[in-house]
């Protein structure tokens, strides 16, 4: 019989065999079963990914002038979330680092902490897990001491990396068209599919606005990765394998950086000269677009130095740049103003009147001062000069004679639709026409955030009023109909603010009242009256290169639609504007100009705006046979176009053809019609005959 003490030991070699088979089978499955796994696991705990940035792409002017490029700098930046775990939140090595990079503690400090609704810059904008370029040109000396000494840095770095520049060829800055770039959104990396969270890369810096947002994908290129083998100290000991970065391509522009610094001279004394004048412009634009859609050259003013982002801006450089006490200089106003086009619209609305029905060669009655719904209109001062035909009417720029046709068309329009109830109502017949010239929509140019302007139809006027007059709105809440001559214009609106009034037609004829045409909107719908009435699509850029200098894509304007009018009448209204020059409201701006050499047409606009200086406007083309270029100047508060605008059209087409002892900007008056080449070693070669 066996004892109690042999039972024990037996009981206790079976759980020891048992604990032995386990042990045994559980070291099989980990180094047989799963052994690859583990050597994986261990071969990514020796070894670092380190992202290789792409080299950004230039942005080119038409000859191939850099107005955007990208330089090879030493690059210090600072990874927070490792001096966050040191014992001092890393104050002590930014302490250290300061001085090195000739910056303050508390400056630096400021650049490192991140961006929230209540730290403004100098602030950090991107991931909190990348590091932050905190100085993006140092010596090698500083660089290496900063490596050399990373007991003392750590979670610094200096390294080399591409940054942006601008150049601004012969002073050419169309910054506001170039745009610029900031650390991307947590939604623009999965948007364009950027990486994240894995260090600093150019590839987390994306076009925010301007030409660097629309082309950003195509500009930005593909980066690369590296991977390295590191060691227990976390020092770099080789390279194991890696994908190369590719550059991103070249963007050719139609800009021409010599038409493009006329442009912002000629805008820039037009300002002068309205502020001399007592008057208070502070922004504008002048646009010059070919004929076939293509944008030559784009002022805004006022403009700005773009090289402010490169290194980071201050709240104070920011609120200039945005403000508009200070004129909004990081606004485009060639694509964002929206200001009255005055009576550069009555060529818009000379066809509406031949559209329904009023003969072309016919007689108009042009009276010092008409009365509409109870309201006299004048005819801008002047007395009355009789009957005349449309091309006088043009010439002269006959307010009343448009104030009647726009009255009149109300009153043969659809007077129940009137009353608007509905934003189904039907668009009144003038209005129409100004839509298919392209007006009250964007044009479709290949920039980001175009304004649309406004065409008053039916629709509009609804929402107007109902966003306006409902619900104790301002015209409602603020109207009285004994108060001040706004209160009752308020009052007035609040009850019937959703009635298109005979007044109301009668001053959107002379491109007044609700009219809006933003700088570029005006000039492609004058590029359509000029080329025969192809109204396009503008573009900026005119092909992508890649870095090895292949044409990647070749960019035109797409044809957007055809205005609805007679090749005879747009001749017609073509011979009309080129007496503007010679004998009517712009013949004072032109007198002396050599118009035997190239010939100008165009119409003069001086939009009236309640509670402000009139807004001068100046819309043309030339040559007058056979046009080239359409040049369009608008400046709000500024007075009349003929006194500032026009002579500043006129500035623009002496430096385009070399005029009135102006040195031409291009040969003979043409921008090439070929691209720059490229070569893969990265020099640039201008179109024959061009220079840089």
């Amino acid at each position: 019989m066996m004892t109690a003490s042999r039972r024990r030991l037996l009981v206790l070699y079976v759980v020891v065999f048992t604990l032995l088979i386990t042990l045994g089978g559980r070291l099989w499955y980990i180094q047989v079963m799963n052994g690859t796994s583990y050597v994986k696991l261990a071969s990514q705990n020796q070894t670092r990914k380190i992202i290789v940035p792409a080299v950004r792409g230039q942005i080119l002017d038409d000859v191939g002038n850099a107005l955007v490029t990208n330089r090879t700098e030493l690059v210090v930046s600072v990874d927070m979330m490792t001096l966050s775990q040191t014992s001092d939140g890393g104050t002590s090595v930014l302490k250290r680092l300061a001085p090195m990079l000739g910056l303050s503690y508390q400056l630096l400090a400021e650049k490192t902490r991140l961006c929230t609704a209540t730290v403004k810059q100098p602030c950090w904008a991107g991931s909190p897990y990348q590091p932050i370029p905190v100085d993006q040109s140092v010596s090698e000396q500083t660089a290496l001491q900063i490596m050399e000494e990373q007991s003392q840095f750590p979670g610094v770095t200096a390294q080399p990396q591409g940054v942006v520049t601008y150049p601004t060829p012969s002073g050419a800055n169309p910054a506001q068209v170039l745009g610029y770039l900031l650390p991307a959104t947590t939604e623009q990396l999965k948007q364009d599919h950027l990486p994240s969270g894995v260090g600093y890369s150019s590839a987390d810096l994306v076009g925010q606005s301007g030409l660097e947002e629309q082309y950003n994908q195509a500009l930005t290129g593909k980066t690369g990765s590296s991977t390295v083998s590191v060691n227990a100290a976390g020092d770099v000991t080789g390279t194991v394998g890696g994908t190369a970065a590719q550059s991103g391509d070249d963007l050719v522009t139609s800009l021409n950086s010599k038409i493009q610094v006329v442009a912002q001279n000629a805008l820039n004394s037009a300002v002068k000269k309205a502020r001399e004048s007592g008057n208070d412009a502070n922004q504008g634009a002048a646009v010059v677009m070919t004929t076939n859609g293509q944008v030559v050259a784009m002022a805004s003013y006022p403009d700005y130095n773009p090289n402010v982002w490169t290194n980071g801006i201050s709240q104070k450089e920011f609120d200039a740049l945005f403000g508009q006490a200070d004129g909004a200089p990081a606004i485009n106003w060639t694509t964002q103003g929206q200001y009255a086009p005055g009576s550069t619209w009555k060529v818009t609305s000379t066809a509406a009147a031949v559209s329904d029905g009023y003969p072309l060669d016919g007689s108009y009655d042009c009276p010092a001062s008409v009365t509409i719904g109870g309201h006299t209109y004048k005819n801008d001062g002047e007395p009355n000069q009789g009957a005349m035909s449309f091309s006088e009417a043009l010439i002269q720029s006959c307010d009343t004679v448009y104030y009647n046709l726009g009255y009149e068309m109300w009153q043969s329009d659809d007077q129940k639709a009137n009353v608007v109830t509905s934003a189904k109502a039907p668009v009144q017949k003038m209005q129409k026409e100004a839509l298919a010239w392209g007006f009250g929509k964007a044009t479709g140019i290949d920039l980001p955030a175009e304004a649309t302007g406004t065409v008053p139809t039916r629709e509009w006027l609804y929402y107007y009023w109902k966003d306006n007059a409902y619900a104790g709105q301002d015209w409602c809440k603020n109207g009285r109909a004994d108060g001040s001559y706004v209160q009752q214009i308020e009052y007035q609106d609040c009850k019937s603010g959703n009635v298109w009034e005979p007044g109301q037609a009668a001053i959107a004829a002379i491109g007044q009242g609700y009219d809006l045409a933003t700088p570029l909107q005006l000039t492609n719908a004058y590029v359509a009256l000029a080329n025969g009435g192809t109204l396009y699509q503008p573009r900026i850029g005119a092909a992508l290169i890649s870095p090895d200098g292949k044409v990647v894509q070749k960019i035109t304007p797409p044809v957007a639609g055809h205005l609805p009018t007679s090749a005879s009448f747009l001749a017609y209204v073509r011979n009309a504007l080129a007496g503007v020059v010679t004998q009517g409201t712009a013949a004072g701006a032109f007198s002396g100009f050599p118009l035997n050499k190239v010939c100008v047409a165009g119409k003069t606009g001086t939009a009236q705006v309640m509670g402000k200086v009139a807004t001068s406007v100046f819309a043309s083309f030339a040559p007058c046979q056979d046009p080239k270029y359409v040049v369009v100047v608008m400046i709000p508060d500024a007075g009349y176009g003929a006194d500032v605008s026009a002579p500043a059209a006129r500035q623009i087409y002496d430096g385009i053809y070399g005029l009135e002892g102006q040195k031409a900007a291009v040969p003979g008056g043409q921008v090439p019609s070929a691209l720059p080449s490229i070569a893969s070693t990265g020099k640039i070669t201008a179109p024959k005959g061009y220079s840089g």
